[in-house]
């Protein structure tokens, strides 16, 4: 079995996949010894390790090379997250993916928000650049189609409308070639239940402070939880609460 199938044969609906995200090498590494199944990478992270802020402001060079780093290091699966694909066309976007892939990393993470505002591609242009994307890197490459929808309104508003909003996407990201669904900041367990129920893609859910514990999330019928930006900033703050003690030692 390839690190491909053997990923995409871990997102089982009520059984979630966990990933811890990563970062780098180092990282990637330490997960790995941890027991993770797989490995993904956070862009935030990425970027903020770097030096840079989220949003693709990472050279596109530099988070290749990182990937590939990531890569290596580690015998487990590796997806990365790709963000909106460094390129609004669809035809750049799949370029740049197939680029991705020949890193070794065995998916991605790839979103319909608009990179520096502007809200969410339609979903007629969203579905095109997955189709795009799928055509440059074939069938063994799990496309993580995430969804900004949720992500882009307070968690107060969050409805069945929305959620209709999003179970559309999900059907039309599946008919471009897409893998997974991804809902970032839905928490409600009744709309993350409908999304599953509905959605014909397996679902991932973000982990955040303060969210549904990971068997009340994993009974909606959630295949993939992951923990975004928040493993590094736990790294981050311990290594800054240590350094801060060492110098007022």
């Amino acid at each position: 079995m390839s690190r491909f199938e053997s990923f995409a044969a871990l997102h089982l609906p009520g059984e979630p996949l966990v990933l811890f995200n990563v970062w780098d090498a180092g990282s990637a590494k330490a997960a790995e010894r941890a027991g993770a199944k797989a490995v993904a990478s956070g862009s935030a992270s990425v970027a903020d390790a770097f030096g840079f802020g989220d949003g693709e402001e990472m050279p596109l060079d530099l988070a290749l090379a990182n990937a590939e780093r990531i890569v290596r290091a580690v015998a487990l699966p590796v997806t990365i997250d790709f963000e909106s694909g460094y390129a609004v066309d669809a035809d750049a976007a799949a370029a740049n993916v197939a680029r991705l892939a020949a890193t070794g990393a065995i998916g991605c993470n790839f979103e319909d928000q608009r990179i520096g505002g502007g809200g969410v591609y339609p979903i007629a242009d969203q579905a095109a650049r997955i189709a795009a994307v799928r055509a440059a890197v074939g069938p063994d490459f799990f496309i993580n189609a995430r969804t900004d929808l949720f992500l882009q309104a307070a968690p107060e508003t969050h409805d069945d409308a929305m959620v209709d909003a999003a179970i559309e996407r999900a059907h039309a990201y599946a008919e471009a070639g897409a893998s997974g669904f991804f809902v970032p900041l839905l928490a409600d367990l009744r709309l993350l239940e409908h999304v599953c129920q509905a959605s014909p893609l397996p679902v991932n859910f973000m982990a955040f402070p303060g969210a549904p514990s990971v068997a009340d999330v994993a009974a909606t019928g959630v295949a993939r939880i992951s923990h975004g930006p928040f493993p590094y900033k736990l790294a981050i703050k311990a290594f800054e609460d240590a350094a801060r003690a060492a110098f007022a030692g």
